[in-house]
Formats: C-alpha cells, sequence, structure tokens
C-alpha cells in the first residue's frame, strides 16, 4: 500500500494521543447502501477502518436516509433491503470483525431524525450552500441547480446528527469531506456554548489511501462507469477485468516502450503486490520495451488473487450463515439505539424541552388520583 503523507502521520498521532488521554475513544464511519462496494471503496476506506476498529469503540452506519437524497424512487427504496445485505458481507468479507466494531442501519434509530430536525436551526442555509461538495454531489446526482432538494442541501445536518448521536471522537474521512465534518464541529461548539457541554466535538481523522483509479484509466473506479472490480467478483470476473484493463493505448507492440506513468495495471501493482521489487523490475522493462502487456497483466492477476483469497473465504464463510448476518446488524443496532436514547435524553434536557408536557402530565397524574 502507498504511505502516508508526514503531515497524515501526525494527524493519526494526535488522535491516539487524544484517545491515551481520556481513554478509549469513539470512532464513527460508514457508507450509503446504494450497490456492491468495489476496490475503491476498499483502499479509499474500508481497509483503514478495519487497521482502527480494535483501536476505538468503532459504529459503522449503513447510511440509508443518506442515500434518499438522491436516489428516493419506490425502485431504489425498494433495493434497500438487498443493498444492505449486500453491503454488510462485503464489509465482513473485508476483514471488518463484529468483535471489533457495531455496524447498524441508519434508518432504524428514531432519534436520528429527532436530532436532525433540531441540528437545523443551528447552521444557515448560506454556510450550507459554501460546502464544496454540494455542486459536485448535485452534478453526479444529474441535479441543476434549481433542482436541489433540500435534503441534499442538508446532507451535512443529518450527517452531524449521525456524528453526534453515539458523541463519535473520530470520523475517518478524505480530504473532499472535510469541510462536511467541519459543519458538525460548528454545530456541536454553538450548542455546547448555547446550552451546555452535550456534545463531543469530532476529530477527523484524514484517510491515507487515494482514489483507485477505475480498470479503464478514465477517472475514479466506479460502478455506474463500468470500471469496478467488485468485492463480490469471483476469481472468473476478477480475471475477465483484469485482462480487459486499459493500458498504454500508443503501445501496439512487447517491443515497443510503453509508459507507466497513469496506467493503471502498474497502479494497481503498486498498491496489491506486496513484491515491489518485482513490479520495479516490470516497470523498467515495459519503460524499454522488453516486457508485453500480457506478462504484466498476468502478474497482476496472481497477485490480485493472492490479494482477494482471504476475502473470498470470509465472504464463503458468511454467506453460508444467514442467521449470522442478521445477528450482526440486529445487535449493533440495537447498541447504537442504546447510545442514541442516552444522547437525546441529555439534548432535551439541556433545551428544556419537553418541560411543559411534563408538567401537564404530572397535573394530570394528580387529578386521575383525586377521589370522584
Amino acid at each position: 500500500m502507498s504511505g502516508q503523507t508526514e503531515q497524515e502521520g501526525v494527524q493519526q498521532a494526535e488522535v491516539k494521543a487524544a484517545g491515551a488521554a481520556g481513554g478509549v475513544k469513539r470512532l464513527l464511519t460508514g457508507d450509503r447502501p446504494t450497490g456492491q462496494l468495489h476496490l475503491g471503496h476498499l483502499v479509499g476506506s474500508i481497509q483503514n477502518r478495519v487497521k482502527l476498529q480494535a483501536e476505538y469503540d468503532t459504529y459503522i452506519l449503513i447510511a440509508d436516509l443518506h442515500m434518499l437524497t438522491t436516489k428516493r424512487s419506490p425502485a431504489d427504496i425498494q433495493e434497500i433491503g438487498d443493498n444492505v445485505r449486500s453491503i454488510l458481507l462485503d464489509y465482513l468479507a473485508a476483514g471488518l470483525d463484529p468483535n471489533h466494531c457495531k455496524i447498524y442501519l441508519q434508518s432504524a434509530i428514531p432519534e436520528v431524525y429527532e436530532l436532525n430536525t433540531l441540528l437545523q436551526n443551528f447552521v444557515t442555509v448560506n454556510r450550507l450552500s459554501r460546502l464544496p461538495a454540494l455542486k459536485e454531489m448535485a452534478k453526479n446526482a444529474n441535479l441543476d441547480e434549481e433542482s436541489i432538494p433540500y435534503g441534499l442541501l442538508g446532507y451535512p445536518v443529518l450527517q452531524a446528527a449521525d456524528i453526534l448521536l453515539p458523541k463519535a471522537h473520530i470520523v475517518p474521512v478524505g480530504p473532499d469531506n472535510l469541510a462536511q465534518v467541519e459543519i458538525t464541529r460548528e454545530i456541536a461548539r454553538r450548542f455546547n456554548q448555547t446550552y451546555g457541554e452535550v456534545f463531543v466535538e469530532p476529530t477527523p481523522l484524514l484517510g491515507v489511501e487515494r482514489a483507485l483509479v477505475g480498470t479503464d484509466g478514465k477517472g475514479k473506479m466506479s460502478k455506474s462507469a463500468g470500471n469496478s472490480i467488485l468485492l463480490s467478483d469471483d476469481r472468473k470476473a476478477l480475471e475477465k477485468k483484469i485482462r480487459k484493463m486499459y493500458t498504454d493505448p500508443n503501445r501496439v507492440h512487447a517491443d515497443v516502450p510503453g509508459t507507466v506513468e497513469g496506467n493503471p495495471v502498474f497502479e494497481y501493482h503498486r498498491i496489491f503486490n506486496p513484491d515491489q521489487a518485482e513490479v520495479d523490475a516490470l516497470a523498467a522493462r515495459y519503460e524499454a520495451g522488453t516486457v508485453g502487456d500480457g506478462e504484466v497483466k498476468d502478474r497482476l492477476l496472481t497477485a490480485m488473487i493472492t490479494f482477494m483469497e482471504p476475502l473470498w473465504e470470509r465472504r464463503a464463510h458468511y454467506a453460508a450463515q444467514p442467521d449470522l448476518l442478521d445477528d450482526v446488524l440486529w445487535e449493533g443496532t440495537l447498541a447504537m439505539q442504546r447510545l442514541a436514547t442516552q444522547t437525546m435524553r441529555e439534548v432535551r434536557k439541556a433545551l428544556g424541552l419537553g418541560k411543559t408536557m411534563d408538567k401537564l402530565r404530572k397535573r394530570m397524574e394528580k387529578r386521575a388520583r383525586k377521589p370522584a
């Protein structure tokens, strides 16, 4: 795997130091259940979660409410059940361990809806409109400025509810999502300054992996672009996709010097082939025109099979035990529910909400006790 930058290393050290000072810290992260996960998800975020899951009290949400901001047709909603099952199996195959993390369903936590409603009052429309990722998210959903729903504009507020409900200390993110976590931090500060300390102000933790290029060499790996290798792909599907990978279009014969930079086959070698001496030798031969694309892909396929075998084994293990999948999601959701219930109790008390109804209830109970 590619190495982390000095800045990222310092940041991780600071996060761990904070954890050591205050006991085990809670970590929250997750994905929208829009379909099967691929290697881009694995190297972009999931591998980092696997490394961190035993260091923190780790919660991973399957964010089906967030999916509704861009995919909300009856057909999209109908697919949520299957997608949740698929993403759960992908998580477990990738190495997330139910003994070290809790995986839960966002829509099953009623307090998410309640806190989202309350937090909307702690951020302005102007602040949300300045979010750099908003236009990109709208573009990806084929929405023009006039068609952006409030849910998409308010996406960071719902995200804040996700983070603040379990009082997460750590939120692993990519550089593109730092601004969204900053909105969560601002909301937490504003609430705490006004009503007293309730929320933890989360610390973003930058991932160490870059985006994985698609097999066609045209931008990031994406299932919709047809350039992805799915975590659920078997050996036959993997081989087919490796054989079809884009290389150097100007190289028509094996004896023609080729370009390694920007060549996705070599990008994958750098990430998935642990024998970097072999990779360096292949790159040198490729640039000299003494090795063909076929051999380079053969070596990559061998490395990829070795990389994927543990995932295939874990997938087979969990796929054969559907009740165990149910238990993982059920227990994870119950664990999150307990945290959410406690946090919302504190939020309502801090805000003073419910006092009117409490007083009315006491008066009604007192009246009920009086003899007729």
